[in-house]
């Protein structure tokens, strides 16, 4: 997501960073070119037009002119709009006792059974009971793919065989709900390929039916400006609550993202990532700009390792990195992990600086799952010191996995960096650990691979450079 505009942003911040001064001139050239980016990113033309006149007002000022380093003070100026644009924060869901109606909306094909399992699944981690209503009677197997989902869960879905009318299945899937005792009914309903007056006015009848306390759009993020027309036109009958994007990880462009929240005045709640049930996160407009404008989301990439990594492992590993008893079989379990938190690529995008270095690195996950299949070939011995694994060995290692003798080798010496770097970190602290992660970060850039790095030498004494003198002589 975003790549296209993060290139254009980043492009522009280099240009004004490289002049010692820069005046209003260069400020509209700069806006003029962000403009263009936002266009071709699919973003609303008035959004785009206001977004930029609204960064010239505030850039045209003597404390951005007069600046020793202006194109900082214009990434800061840029975040913030953006952060504006698509917020405030509001992720929150208003629960009513005894029983919350959240109602999903949205065109056919946008992802809307899939995200309210996946909403069911969110509120879970909340300790709320949820039953999911089947009231998609248009689209054939809807009722079915929401009973899968279902079961996956462990959730219980409401349907009615043979029932045509979505109205009624929604009014007696309310009293069942009460019955088993749930706290959220999550009502899933029609959708068409294009707004008609028909889904629409089946849409307000169940509204009417059940007074949902939450309406929520579900929107497809690739559509673009597709999207927000047709969030414009639900919430104008609807009376919206907030919009959910889907296919946030597919597309490049993001211009649903920024343009959503200024048509519609509604909030994105939340964006959907991927196709497993766990692909949705709540969505913060800071942490988003942050992205767009190639700076990170450590935030977000902190909260997902929490999720995924047992401390007590954590522990154990970082005292075995020190120690520097570092295996491949941990090198396995962290990769494993990682693959947990979601594409190898989306995480990348969430280091600060990575993200412009993203189209020139191959990150499709096959080469972790090659790495992974070499070490499975490997006995336990090999795997705790790979140091023992030589020719013969790497010829039956590469049989056993399909790979080359080649592929065994540079994977081992790839396995070796990393357990040197781990070992340096382990034992550094903290000033000391950020240094080092940005001189990797220096390395990375200029595409080295990150080996072993040297320690800073300490300033001998003339003494001590004499001895040293006198020993190479003896050499």
């Amino acid at each position: 997501m975003f790549e296209a505009l993060t290139g254009k942003f980043n492009g522009l911040f280099r240009k004004l960073s490289g002049r010692g001064r820069i005046s209003e001139d260069n400020v509209r050239e700069a806006m003029r070119d962000v403009r263009q980016a936002l266009l071709e990113a699919d973003v609303n033309y008035q959004v785009a037009r206001e977004f930029c006149d609204s960064i010239i007002d505030k850039a045209v000022g003597t404390e951005v002119l007069q600046s020793l380093h202006p194109g900082q003070y214009m990434v800061k100026i840029v975040q913030d709009e953006l952060t504006a644009l698509m917020g405030p924060v509001d992720t929150r869901i208003y629960f009513v006792e005894p029983l919350t109606v959240i109602m999903m909306a949205g065109l056919q094909g946008s992802g809307k059974t899939t995200t309210c399992a996946k909403l069911a699944k969110y509120l879970m981690a909340s300790g709320k009971k949820s039953m999911l209503v089947a009231c998609d009677l248009q689209r054939p197997a809807a009722v079915d793919q929401l009973t899968v989902l279902g079961n996956q869960l462990d959730i219980p879905t409401f349907k009615i065989e043979g029932e045509t009318n979505p109205v009624k299945v929604a009014r007696k899937a309310l009293q069942a709900a009460a019955r088993d005792g749930s706290d959220v009914v999550i009502v899933d309903t029609a959708g068409r390929l294009h707004i008609d007056e028909e889904m629409m006015k089946q849409a307000e009848d169940i509204a009417s039916a059940i007074n949902p306390h939450q309406i929520y759009l579900v929107c497809d993020s690739m559509t673009g400006q597709d999207a927000v027309n047709s969030a414009k036109e639900f919430n104008e009958r609807l009376e919206l609550d907030g919009v959910i994007l889907t296919k946030f990880d597919s597309d490049a462009r993001g211009g649903a993202a920024l343009s959503v929240k200024a048509v519609t005045g509604k909030p994105i709640k939340f964006m959907g990532t991927g196709e497993k049930l766990d692909g949705l996160e709540e969505f913060h407009p800071d942490r988003m700009a942050g992205r767009i404008l190639g700076m990170g989301d450590v935030v977000t990439l902190v909260e997902r390792a929490q999720q995924e990594f047992d401390e007590a492992e954590a522990a154990t590993l970082q005292q075995k990195m020190a120690k520097g008893r570092f295996t491949l079989e941990d090198f396995l379990k962290q990769m494993r992990q990682m693959q947990k938190m979601g594409p190898l690529k989306e995480l990348m995008k969430m280091m600060p600086g990575m993200g412009g270095q993203l189209d020139a690195m191959q990150l499709d996950g096959s080469e972790i799952s090659q790495m992974e299949a070499i070490i499975l070939s490997m006995t336990p011995g090999e795997r705790d010191d790979p140091s023992i694994i030589e020719a013969s060995r790497r010829r039956r290692i590469a049989r056993g996995c399909g790979a080359e003798p080649n592929d065994v080798s540079g994977m081992v010496k790839q396995f070796r960096q990393v357990a040197d770097m781990m070992k340096q970190m382990a034992g550094m602290k903290g000033k000391d650990r950020m240094a080092f992660a940005q001189q990797m970060s220096q390395m990375a850039s200029s595409g080295q691979m990150p080996g072993k790095v040297k320690q800073r030498s300490k300033r001998l004494s003339k003494k001590q450079r004499a001895q040293r003198r006198k020993v190479r002589k003896r050499r």
